[in-house]
This record gives structure tokens, sequence and C-alpha cells, in this order.
């Protein structure tokens, strides 16, 4: 097996030797969302009321918000490595760039507004 054309070489074409981290890291988000979807389907399960105080009281318990947070924040990841091989694999001009731009600043945003929503309401308490 050779390492491909001088020219190749010249203008570094080939692997990246990236693939098995992204692969490692999506299995593994995988993993943590189902165990995650599953706390958080018994623990919506187990509390009677759904009006908006009792939820936000629900979400104010820090054995709720810390699980929460890493929900938010598994998901999210997630969702960026399975988005950015779907650019890689069918974007093939210069909006390839763009779009992995734009995927990585809505998880940052998203994830910033849910975080500080957690982080609010696990500070300041559920609403009166």
């Amino acid at each position: 097996m050779g390492t491909g054309t001088s020219i190749g070489r010249v203008r570094g074409l080939g692997a990246a030797h990236e693939g098995t981290h992204h692969w490692w890291r999506q299995r593994m988000t995988a993993g943590g969302n189902i165990l995650l979807v599953t706390w958080l389907l018994i623990s919506v399960a187990r509390f009677g009321g759904f009006d908006l105080a009792s939820i936000a009281t629900w979400a104010a318990s820090p054995w709720v918000a810390i699980p929460l947070a890493l929900f938010v924040v598994n998901v999210l990841t997630h969702l960026r490595l399975g988005l950015q091989v779907v650019i890689e694999d069918y974007q093939h001009d210069e909006t390839r760039v763009v779009l992995i731009v734009l995927l990585n600043l809505y998880v940052v945003a998203t994830g910033a507004v849910a975080l500080f929503a957690i982080l609010h309401l696990a500070i300041a308490g559920a609403p009166r």
C-alpha cells in the first residue's frame, strides 16, 4: 500500500485520521441520550401536576437541574456531530464552511438560552 501520489501528498489529499474520534463521540453522546431521556421520561411521569408552577418547582431542584443541564449539553453535542457529518457528506462547495459555522452558532446559542433558563430556575426558584 502506498501513501498516494506525490501530487496528492502535496495537496494534502487523503485521510485526515479524524473519523474514529468523531464516530466514538457520536456513539458516546447517543448512549448518554438513552440514559438522560430515560431519566427525563421517568421523572416527568412521576410528578402529578403539569401546570407551570409545579413544573418550575420541579425544575428548580438541584437533583433535576443538573441532569437537565447535562441533557441539554448532551443532546446539542449529539445534534452538532450528526449534522456536521451530513453537511460534510452532502455539501461539496464553499458553502460547507458557512453551514458548519451556522450550525455551531445555532448549537451555542440554543445551549446558552437553555442553560440560562435552567440556571435561572435553579438559583431564583420557581416564579411566584
